[in-house]
């Protein structure tokens, strides 16, 4: 089969690989049929997450159609259409009995990371019965790709860590796909504001149609001032950081009011300055996390119901096979205008 192999720090290639075949009793074998490249992706070949090693399959979202599965897998069977989480989890440690799947002892966030991922013709999914999902008669399986990662990770690691409350002013730095989704499931606990900070005016106008209140361009003013001022000098309840640069970081821990919530969600390479020596007497809450998708089940409800449409977020198609060009159009989203791209198998 073709796979998108990780080679080292800035190298990638889509080259041949032997297909994928069930290991464990708990196994189940997917063709994938649509996938998307992620943020984290782009960090791994930066080479922001050691852990990944040359030779590994990236890809941690997708859906498809199961293909085999091992003899204890009990709710899955060959031919079933699954979403495929991010996050692998056996249901069974201590971790996954309190929903801490991103830390189960078995699992977490191990496809493109640890183990072979998404971004090829066929991935071995572990844990089938728990990390796998039943697609709904007639869903729209682009939208549901969004379901692998970005709207949980925006829901909880953002949304629920932050404790958005009703009349919140919430300002989301970073109006990429993980801003975007923190941003659809914010308006679940109606905020009185959502400010959307981002450098690029494409992702801004956006963000206004999902749902922004306010939009601040960072290359034109400066962005804690700017928060400031809208908020007579308070500062925003919840700081939702989605980028995950030392900057974003700052302008979150700045620009909270006290009694605030900073929920940080990106994906940080490098260290942070953490002001304490501020932080601590304004009664400020940090929060950090690897989502859980633990909310997935009831997400993948509202998207049925048509109460957020996460496939409006994707602005690109490509087939699997041209996964290099859609790479690059990706890494370079202001100026492809990009935001989330799908892979369909042919």
């Amino acid at each position: 089969m073709k796979a998108l192999v990780y080679q080292g720090p800035g190298q990638k290639d889509w080259q041949d690989k032997p297909a994928p075949s069930v290991l464990k009793p708990t196994d189940a074998i997917v063709r994938i049929t649509r996938t998307t490249i992620c943020g984290t992706d782009l960090h791994i070949l930066k080479g922001d997450v050691p852990a990944v090693e040359p030779g590994r399959t990236l890809g941690h979202e997708g859906v498809g159609v199961v293909e085999d599965v091992g003899a204890a897998v009990r709710n899955f069977k060959k031919g079933d259409r699954v979403l495929i989480s991010c996050v692998t989890s056996c249901g069974s440690c201590p971790n996954c009995k309190r929903q801490l799947y991103s830390h189960c002892a078995d699992g977490g966030w191990i496809l493109g990371h640890l183990i072979d991922g998404t971004q090829a013709e066929q991935v071995r999914i572990p844990h089938a019965d728990n990390s796998l999902y039943p697609i709904p008669e007639g869903a729209d399986e682009e939208a549901l790709v969004m379901l692998s990662d970005i709207l949980p990770t925006g829901f909880e690691i953002g949304v629920l860590a932050g404790q958005v409350k009703p009349g919140d002013t919430v300002a989301i730095v970073g109006a990429g796909p993980v801003g975007m989704a923190a941003l659809l499931t914010a308006q679940f606990y109606s905020p009185g504001r959502l400010i959307m900070l981002d450098a690029d005016p494409n992702r801004l106008e956006a963000a206004l149609q999902f749902g922004a209140t306010d939009v601040i361009d960072v290359t034109r003013v400066n962005a804690v001032e700017q928060l400031m001022a809208m908020t007579d000098g308070v500062g925003v309840d919840v700081a939702i950081e989605a980028v995950g640069i030392p900057a974003t970081f700052d302008v979150c821990q700045h620009a909270i009011a006290p009694g605030g919530r900073v929920a940080n969600v990106g994906v940080h390479g490098k260290s942070v300055e953490l002001h304490l020596e501020k932080l601590w007497i304004q009664n400020i809450t940090i929060s950090t996390g690897l989502v859980n998708t633990n909310t997935t089940p009831m997400l993948m409800k509202t998207v049925q119901s048509g109460r957020i449409e996460p496939a409006k977020l994707i602005t690109h198609r490509f087939r699997l096979a041209d996964i290099l060009k859609a790479y690059e159009v990706f890494g370079n989203a202001a100026k492809e205008k990009a935001m989330k791209v799908i892979l369909a198998a042919d």
